[in-house]
């Protein structure tokens, strides 16, 4: 009979060195106030992998894509059975090989993959968590309290299934950009470079541009693995090729009949399988990003930290830009990753200069807010 398991279990982290194992140490001792123990294979030896089998109630995987199967493989040699009756998961982009070598062990197993860098935030709200439940008993109580704390939007799958999206979702978005910024960097010197196209922007551009910004900032040995790791990409990629150099060729034909052909194939055919209401629910996503670049493009904006996050917190504040005839053009909020709110208040462009600054000087003074220097 499976051993129930321990009301306030030890996490043990393998690979903690890494980003979002960092971020989960954060949120089991924060946010669910339990021991976290670690081993990273690369920096941290203090805790030896027989030491952290032995002790860890929860063990979890957060390695690099191409460690991931082979450190499972021997954590569950040396673990020789001592894992039976507890939980192993892992945290990787691909789910098949990983989840495989954990159903190796005695252990219960999920595979977990978060459809995000680590947040700044404490919890994973409004970001998705994909779940691979592949042999959960006694934990299951303990891993449904666990994953409503992420606050995540949790997708269960099958770990076969979730590489074959993962294909699409993670590979062919990320190869489209990764030829993007391949593509700027060859032909942007000749027109001025980046900061001289920037101005004539649209929003799609601008949207792919910080998705691009995004990854050359991350860790390359991300995207490089998600696109070596996962035997699903190499379809995707033969697919994806083939619609371009279709377009490429259609565009040195230069035809009339060329221009039929391709509308058919790239434009008309997609459409005519998308549900419209998915269509127009689209097409109104992209305008809302495009109203939320505008606002965040304005520099008449103040940035404001509230102390206390109860209710009335924001009225105090907006009834200071009642109190001085400030009218407001936008509001938006955010957490800090301690937890603190934030809230940027786009206000007219054409208000007073002096009302402003008697506003900001009101907020301090009076303690609703700390209000960051330039805005």
């Amino acid at each position: 009979m499976t051993q129930a398991p321990t009301q306030r279990p030890i996490i043990g982290i393998v690979g903690s060195a890494g980003a979002f194992g960092r971020w989960l140490k954060h949120f089991f001792t924060e946010r669910m106030d339990l021991a976290v123990i670690g081993h990273d294979p690369n920096g941290d030896t203090a805790l030896s992998p027989a030491e952290l089998i032995a002790r860890a109630d929860v063990l979890i995987f957060s390695a690099p894509i191409r460690a991931t199967t082979a450190l499972i493989d021997e954590y569950v040699a040396l673990a020789a059975g001592r894992e039976r009756g507890k939980l192993w998961l892992d945290l990787t982009s691909i789910k098949a090989a990983p989840v495989a070598a954990l159903l190796r062990s005695q252990a219960e197993v999920v595979g977990l993959h978060p459809m995000c860098a680590p947040p700044k935030t404490p919890t994973l709200r409004g970001r998705v968590l994909v779940v691979c439940a592949a042999r959960v008993d006694a934990w299951r109580c303990w891993l449904d309290e666990f994953l409503l704390a992420t606050q995540a939007q949790c997708v269960p799958a099958q770990p076969e299934l979730h590489d074959r999206i993962m294909a699409l979702v993670q590979g062919m978005t990320h190869a489209t950009h990764m030829a993007q910024a391949a593509t700027l960097r060859e032909l942007a010197p000749t027109l001025g470079g980046l900061d001289a196209i920037h101005p004539f922007r649209s929003v799609g551009y601008e949207l792919d541009g910080m998705v691009t910004r995004r990854m050359l900032a991350s860790n390359p040995s991300i995207y490089q693995d998600i696109q070596f790791e996962n035997p699903h990409i190499g379809t995707m990629l033969e697919r994806l090729a083939a619609h371009i150099d279709f377009l490429r060729d259609r565009v040195r034909e230069g035809s009339d009949a060329a221009r039929t052909v391709m509308r058919e194939r790239l434009l008309d055919g997609p459409r005519n399988d998308c549900d419209p209401v998915s269509l127009a629910a689209g097409s109104y996503g992209f305008e809302r990003l495009g109203y939320l670049l505008a606002d965040l493009a304005s520099p008449a904006h103040i940035s404001v930290f509230l102390p206390l996050d109860a209710p009335g917190s924001l009225r105090a504040l907006l009834q200071v830009f009642e109190e001085y005839a400030i009218n407001l053009d936008s509001i938006h909020s955010s957490r800090t990753p301690e937890g603190e709110l934030h809230f940027r208040i786009g206000y007219d462009s054409v208000s007073d200069a002096a009302k402003v600054q008697a506003a900001i000087t009101a907020i301090g003074e009076r303690g609703i807010g700390r209000v960051l220097a330039g805005t």
